[in-house]
């Protein structure tokens, strides 16, 4: 079996022989936030079984398909859908479209995910800015050898690498600006990751607030630590979609996750259409 470097870059060759854009970008789409990859511009959408080596999305709300051409002029890869580890993959096939990122130009991420609202003000529909992690999923997704080939900056592709700005100031920055340049107020919060799939209970939720979690998930936080690992920069945005267990008398189910995303899709994608260029504007997307 060939390595996970080989194996990562057969499929961002791939990708970057089906576009003449070369994306610096690149945007993961959590549940029920797929919309967004419509209004991509000279758009090539590739399956996700069509890309070698690559995994293939089992959850209601991820479309599978990889994303290729121009948001606001900049060029962009954008995943509409991902894998989580409860579906049954090792955390190497997890993070595996991340590290495809990277090897096909990526320089700059924007992960987004649903999650629910620890923090009684964090209603459902809120856009919330990450801020933070922690990191409860059990393992961690730079277990392994290290594989100083997946660098994509000067610095990057270490055995220990640093996590203190997980996710980018500047780029956080950015999408406050941008929100109240739309009208609205955007929050930032702390995201902890579980391993899933079932819901957490009301205890849990207890505990996590304790800890200094503001947001709760499934997803994101390994995407975020290959990302740091190669080098590049990331801005995390959670779409609450529910109050997490316990915070009111409700239940929570899947279908209203899907459900908040569709209503909030309108305000999501303006966000992510204006911030496109102005990450590219920095220099290092």
């Amino acid at each position: 079996m060939t390595d996970l470097y080989t194996r990562a870059r057969a499929a961002a060759d791939y990708l970057a022989a089906q576009t003449l854009h070369r994306p610096r970008l690149g945007i993961i789409l959590g549940s029920g936030l797929g919309d967004f990859a419509e209004s991509v511009e000279d758009a090539v959408a590739v399956p996700y079984a069509s890309i070698p080596h690559f995994p293939q999305s089992t959850v209601e709300g991820h479309s599978g398909r990889m994303v290729l051409g121009t948001v606001a002029g900049v060029p962009v890869a954008v995943m509409q859908g991902r894998v989580h580890a409860y579906e049954g993959y090792p955390m190497d096939e997890v993070t595996f479209p991340a590290r495809v990122l990277g090897l096909l130009g990526v320089t700059s991420l924007v992960v987004t995910n649903a999650a629910g609202g620890i923090r009684a003000d964090f209603a459902p529909g809120s856009i919330v800015g990450i801020s933070d992690h922690i990191n409860l999923t059990g393992t961690n997704a730079a277990l392994g050898a290290n594989e100083p080939r997946f660098s994509v900056a000067e610095g990057a592709g270490l055995r220990f690498f640093d996590m203190t700005t997980a996710y980018t100031p500047a780029l956080l920055h950015l999408a406050k600006k941008e929100a109240a340049t739309q009208g609205w107020t955007m929050q930032t919060g702390v995201y902890l990751a579980v391993l899933g799939p079932s819901y957490e209970t009301p205890a849990e939720i207890r505990a996590f607030r304790v800890l200094g979690a503001d947001l709760v998930g499934m997803s994101t936080v390994h995407e975020v630590i290959v990302a740091r690992h190669m080098g590049m920069r990331v801005l995390g945005l959670s779409l609450v979609t529910n109050a997490a267990a316990g915070v009111t008398s409700e239940n929570i189910n899947h279908l209203e996750v899907m459900e908040i995303g569709a209503q909030a899709g309108a305000r999501f994608g303006a966000l992510l259409k204006a911030l496109v260029p102005q990450i590219a504007a920095t220099g290092a997307a």
